[in-house]
């Protein structure tokens, strides 16, 4: 599977391509965050903010997997090891935006969770896309 957005030329993706990229990569993630919480908290009675906490790590590792493999490149002389951790701390901010969101939204807004949701999930996907591109891309190494 080719990186999103690269031409046949091997050119680096564009910004477009990338951010079309972290849209699917971003939408099938939803669906794996959105469907384990609904699952857990429906079927198994999983408190709320436990189960969106649960799918929102089970989802984030597959974002991780499939964001540096097709939508941005490895930056030159950063180890697996510390992007993983820069991801993982990046996506933690992520996930306690998501939880205050959740909980401002459901508990003290009083829209159900399953709304609050994607309003949570999109202020999230900017956050993760900006924090990403600025401190994992290494397409920028590329330009210099």
């Amino acid at each position: 599977m080719a990186r999103f957005g690269m031409e046949d030329t091997g050119k680096r993706p564009g910004l477009l391509g990338q951010i079309a990229g972290f849209g699917v990569v971003g939408v099938i993630a939803f669906v794996i965050d959105y469907g384990l919480m609904i699952l857990l908290t429906e079927a198994f009675h999983v408190p709320y903010l436990l189960s969106t906490t649960i799918s929102f790590v089970v989802s984030l590792i597959f974002n991780y997997l499939m964001s540096m493999r097709f939508v941005f490149s490895h930056k030159d002389g950063m180890s697996r090891r510390r992007e993983f951790v820069i991801f993982v701390v990046l996506s933690v901010i992520g996930l306690a935006i998501n939880d205050l969101l959740m909980w401002l939204g459901t508990d003290i807004v009083g829209v159900v969770y399953y709304v609050t949701k994607f309003f949570a999930t999109a202020v999230v996907m900017v956050w993760n896309f900006v924090t990403r591109k600025i401190f994992l891309d290494g397409s920028r190494d590329a330009k210099r």
